[in-house]
């Protein structure tokens, strides 16, 4: 049937096709262009911010519509974006670069490489999403990338990559999955050279991070530092979980040979269920500084949160310090998505001048950010006291805090 025209011969399905692209365009520029402010008091840990600072609405236009008005009349989302979260983070060239999960209405996960000049908003992606190189063995799905600028002078980006479990769908199964550590390096971000997926000896792999320094092998070689989060299943530690430790001579067939769980799941607590890292860590003058999510079980569900600790300069597997409870939980609205009541971090910037810049996604469908500082949180992991593990100890700690200020309030 042929489209309707006006007067002058035009498509009338044009002219309001022109004026709702029009439209999309003001919308979407309005939403880059947002000023992102601050919370008034906060916790005195970290500060968050009013506003996500990516969402599926962020995809580019370009990303989503057909622009051409004799294949699109109406201007439809033909390939739609329904979320944009878990990102990695980096400062390169003194630009913030985050590389965001992006996930589209077909439940298919890619990256997609977003700037911003502030940290804090205004973050616009690159025009194109990453195109990321696929082993022998394609992968069904790739997401929740961490990014370290390692000491032998490239950026290694690893991912969880998913895979049918073959065995498992034969049986009319059709949910399960293979989850891996896969691996990608680069200088700049936009040509990637994609290593084979990492070899460890746990079934699953998921939430694997590389140290940013070399440290000692077994053989007293330099080699690469990986926490890892050895799992039985896709979704269920299993008798594994924990974070893991374990180093490889190498990255280009990167193969752990023997973990360790150094920070393991603990009975009522906020990583009962499962935990992971989150980035790689910061170097500080008293440790490295370590963000990890911890997942516990409630009548509502899984409640995902993120925690601080810290490791040995000299044995960044050893824990030295850990907070007891949460250091981000979601709040508000941040408790409401596709899988609500979650937050979680696997990016942050930490600036020469001591600023850190932590972005955390909310309920797998948003990115945000809270700033601190490495003196704040370094104080914050020093002096908190651990988890009391039972309800007697931890009223205990709470009477200690009591008796404390009730003696500074008298001698102030």
């Amino acid at each position: 049937m042929a489209l309707a025209t006006s007067g002058d011969g035009v498509p009338a399905a044009y002219l309001s096709t022109h004026a709702r692209l029009a439209a999309l365009r003001r919308a979407h520029e309005a939403l880059i262009d947002r000023k992102n402010e601050p919370e008034t008091l906060g916790n005195g840990i970290y500060t968050r911010y009013r506003h996500p600072v990516l969402t599926g609405a962020h995809a580019p236009i370009e990303w989503r519509y057909d622009l051409d008005p004799a294949t699109n009349p109406f201007m439809m989302e033909r390939m739609g974006v329904n979320a944009a979260f878990n990102a990695g983070a980096i400062r390169l060239d003194g630009r913030t670069l985050v590389v965001a999960r992006v996930e589209g209405a077909d439940r298919k996960s890619f990256f997609g490489i977003a700037e911003s000049p502030t940290g804090v908003d205004r973050f616009r992606f690159w025009d194109e999403p990453l195109v990321m190189p696929e082993t022998e063995d394609p992968d069904t799905n790739v997401y929740d990338m961490r990014l370290t600028a390692h000491q032998d002078g490239w950026i290694y980006g690893l991912f969880c990559t998913e895979r049918a479990d073959a065995e498992a769908h034969a049986t009319g199964d059709l949910t399960a999955a293979v989850a891996q550590c896969g691996i990608a390096r680069t200088k700049d971000l936009v040509s990637w050279e994609r290593l084979p997926d990492l070899v460890t000896p746990s079934p699953q792999q998921r939430n694997v991070v590389l140290h940013p320094e070399f440290v000692d092998g077994p053989d007293g070689k330099p080699a690469y530092g990986l926490y890892t989060r050895p799992q039985d299943g896709f979704i269920s530690a299993g008798s594994g979980g924990g974070i893991g430790w374990g180093t490889s001579p190498t990255m280009d067939g990167a193969r752990v040979e023997a973990e360790q769980v150094v920070d393991p799941r603990v009975y009522h607590t906020i990583k009962e269920v499962k935990n992971g890292q989150g980035p790689p860590p910061i170097k500080t003058a008293e440790g490295w500084l370590h963000l990890a999510h911890g997942v516990r079980n409630t009548a509502a569900g899984l409640r995902y949160v993120t925690y601080l600790f810290m490791t040995a300069l000299d044995e960044p597997w050893r824990v030295t310090h850990a907070p007891g409870g949460h250091f981000i939980e979601p709040q508000g609205a941040e408790r409401v998505g596709d899988v609500s009541n979650v937050t979680f971090a696997n990016g942050w910037i930490a600036d020469d001048d001591g600023t850190v810049f932590i972005y955390y996604a909310s309920s797998d469908t948003r990115l945000h950010v809270a700033t601190s500082t490495v003196d704040r949180l370094v104080d914050y992991v020093l002096h908190t006291p651990p988890d009391g593990l039972r309800s007697a100890a931890v009223v205990e700690q709470r009477l200690a805090l009591i008796e404390k200020n009730r003696a500074f309030a008298a001698h102030s």
